[in-house]
């Protein structure tokens, strides 16, 4: 990895240099962090688990037409991906009375909303990412209105398909956040969906119980995040049962270790 030249480090991923114009490898860290990276820690095994997570969301929503940039897993920890102009939008997509929604609108958590609500906050760190509007977007130009109506578009549909996808497997989607960039053909630019779709940016509890299987885990301090996150993972299919999980993310302890 040394060798790359290495593009941006963010909280929990860091971008290379790709192999060909256009494209970037995107290299999950076991870092963890909550609270605008006021609190941080580590994950044991966390950007294995959500290479390969992201992988099979991103994968999936590609069949039902959801551009993305995703192209293919490199290897455990990597992912070839289209370089994007990334959109400076979170956009977070409400099921279920949680987090700062129930904090501001002193809504019990847990609540079913009576509809999905779609919330946008402004991606810059040194700000707290706040909450804004519409108006916002349009005032200061950080999206057209075409572009913002493309990334609402689309916000729903990867909530239906997710919705389902997790329901399947006994796992209510509370919320979620996801990002969008612009990919460009000269003139023109399109929006596609960007970053990851892991448990570090959605909040899933199981059906039953009702218990945390993501980062909540971590930023109330719950202990467990690395079984959460293999349960999830487990759950889509993408771990062999019976603790087998274990002697993946050992190989790739002993791989890092190795420098490789």
């Amino acid at each position: 990895m040394s060798r790359r030249r290495q593009i941006y480090e963010g909280k929990a991923k860091i971008l290379y240099e790709g192999p060909e114009p256009g494209t970037l490898i995107q290299y999950f860290k076991d870092d963890a962090t909550a609270f605008n990276a006021q609190k941080r820690g580590t994950i044991n095994g966390k950007g294995v688990l959500n290479n390969r997570i992201s992988e099979h969301i991103f994968t999936a929503l590609a069949t039902i037409g959801v551009p993305t940039h995703f192209i293919r897993r490199i290897n455990m920890r990597e992912q070839l991906i289209r370089q994007v102009e990334i959109v400076p939008i979170e956009v977070v997509i409400r099921n279920v009375a949680a987090g700062s929604l129930s904090k501001r609108l002193g809504i019990e958590e847990g609540t079913q909303l009576p509809r999905t609500i779609i919330e946008y906050y402004y991606k810059d760190d040194a700000l707290g990412d706040p909450l804004i509007a519409d108006e916002h977007i349009a005032c200061f130009g950080w999206a057209s209105q075409d572009e913002m109506n493309d990334i609402a578009d689309m916000a729903i549909r990867v909530n239906d398909f997710m919705c389902g996808m997790f329901a399947a497997i006994g796992i209510r989607l509370v919320d979620f956040k996801l990002e969008f960039g612009r990919v460009w053909d000269g003139d023109f630019a399109r929006i596609i969906l960007a970053d990851e779709i892991s448990p570090d940016g959605c909040r899933l509890w199981d059906m039953k119980s009702n218990e945390k299987l993501d980062k909540d885990r971590f930023r109330q301090d719950l202990g467990g995040e690395a079984e959460a996150y293999q349960e999830v993972a487990r759950r889509l299919g993408l771990l062999p049962e019976d603790g087998e999980e274990n002697a993946v993310l050992d190989l790739d302890t002993h791989r890092k270790k190795r420098g490789k």
